[in-house]
């Protein structure tokens, strides 16, 4: 049995068989309960009318026993009703086993029967003393309830097959899509989708595998850019190096110092492609151990600044630097900050025109640092924003032209702060300048 939907259908149908043999059941015994006990009452009702009626006629209970004819039981024998009769002072008149005629019943006794009064006074008591059999008719009847009780529940269960496959069919459309959206996805068509029909866990696993789809698409589409991109940013440094390679074998060229420089310049490149593609293997695999000692931020910002402080008078760019008081002890690895602070300021001294301003800021913030590279250069659009941490990215194309850089900088220090438990976030006003900020404890 592998079809959900059989299953499903097959426990409702089981379900609703059982509900409906209960309750048929239990109305059925209920019912001839109800119609035994009417049937006693209407005739001890009817035994009471009877000796009401002898009584007012002859002013006494003498003779009752032989005057008096209860009605007849009704089993198929015609033997009197199991009704017996007591006058005023609880003394039986007419007798049915266990009780004797002259027997004296305890009050108890008469507070269950049905009291006979005459001009206002009581004059005796009625009750039953077991239950009458039951007729043909009677029987008949019954045979007819139990009947109906039948055809009532095995129309309930026909309702609950029904309504269980249409529930049944309810319940696994939606599977029955997923399914099909999780194979083609195994073939490689990503990004599909499935509609969210309800909001309860069925829905809730739709909307879930439509958020992991679209993730699963992006990074598809993110891994093929990313080829692309590195297949890019090596052919360049390749095509140079087999270029010279090639000319100086030939004997085309004569290798003079401006021709090796110029190669290992394209030799560092490559290299640093691949450390920095290095860095973000190892972080994306969780695999990136950090060396974590208390350390003064300010400390760190100070070695950047004079690091590059040569790069930012060559360019005529006033880099400040900025460093609250207050600024805490944190653990981090000393060496992957400066790496980070260094690829942030060297980006902000990149794209800083001539005499303008970077600076490099420290302060408190909740306990914690946040550590700033502010400059007053071009800026990014809000539309280039949100994109430039990832890989290769370059928020314009002009940019592309610096053959010094991978385009993998602001996605290590992003993974880098990230594995410190801290945040890298962007702010930038076309034509006005950028804040990065990183914030850590």
């Amino acid at each position: 049995m592998r079809s959900l939907t059989l299953k499903l259908t097959l426990a409702f149908l089981i379900v609703g068989l059982s509900g409906s043999a209960l309750v048929a059941l239990f109305a059925a015994t209920n019912a001839t309960n109800a119609f035994d006990r009417f049937r006693s009452q209407q005739s001890l009702e009817n035994f009471a009318n009877d000796v009401e009626r002898f009584y007012r006629q002859t002013d006494s209970w003498d003779r009752a026993d032989s005057q008096i004819r209860r009605p007849p039981g009704n089993g198929p024998e015609p033997n009197p009703s199991p009704h017996i009769l007591a006058d005023a002072k609880g003394q039986v008149v007419i007798a049915f086993p266990p009780y004797r005629p002259g027997q004296i019943l305890p009050q108890a006794v008469l507070d269950r029967g049905i009291p006979v009064e005459v001009n206002g006074r009581r004059v005796g008591t009625v009750l039953n003393v077991g239950n009458p059999g039951r007729t043909t008719q009677d029987r008949l009847f019954l045979a007819q309830l139990a009947q109906a009780s039948i055809w009532a529940a095995l129309g309930a269960t026909l309702f609950a097959l029904l309504l269980g496959l249409g529930l049944a069919r309810t319940l696994t459309r939606p599977l029955v899509a997923l399914t099909g959206a999780v194979r083609r996805m195994a073939d490689g068509d990503f990004g599909q989708k499935v509609v969210v029909e309800s909001q309860d866990e069925i829905g809730q696993l739709a909307e879930a595998f439509n958020q992991m789809s679209g993730e699963l698409a992006r990074a598809a589409h993110l891994r093929r850019q990313m080829t692309a991109d590195i297949a890019h940013e090596l052919r360049s440094p390749l095509s140079v190096l087999m270029g010279y390679t090639e000319s100086l074998s030939d004997g085309v060229l004569q290798p003079t110092p401006a021709i090796l420089h110029a190669m290992h310049e394209e030799s560092h490149l490559l290299s640093h492609l691949v450390d920095d593609l290095r860095t973000l293997s190892l972080a994306d695999a969780g695999e990136l151990t950090l060396n974590r000692q208390p350390t003064q931020p300010g400390e760190l910002l100070e070695r950047v600044a004079a690091s590059f402080a040569s790069k930012a008078r060559a360019k005529g760019v006033e880099l400040r630097l900025e460093i609250s008081p207050d600024l805490p002890t944190v653990s981090v690895d000393p060496e992957r900050i400066v790496q980070v602070l260094g690829n942030l300021l060297g980006n902000a001294i990149r794209y800083t025109p001539a005499n303008g301003t970077v600076t490099l800021r420290g302060l408190a913030e909740n306990g914690g640092a946040l550590l700033q590279v502010a400059d007053t250069g071009i800026g990014i659009t809000p539309e280039q924003l949100p994109h430039i941490f990832e890989r290769f990215y370059r928020a314009d194309s002009a940019r592309a032209i610096d053959e010094t850089e991978s385009g993998l900088g602001l996605s290590i220090a992003k993974s880098l702060v990230e594995l410190h438990g801290g945040t890298l976030t962007a702010e930038s006003t076309l034509g006005r300048g950028t804040v990065m900020s990183v914030r850590i404890r």
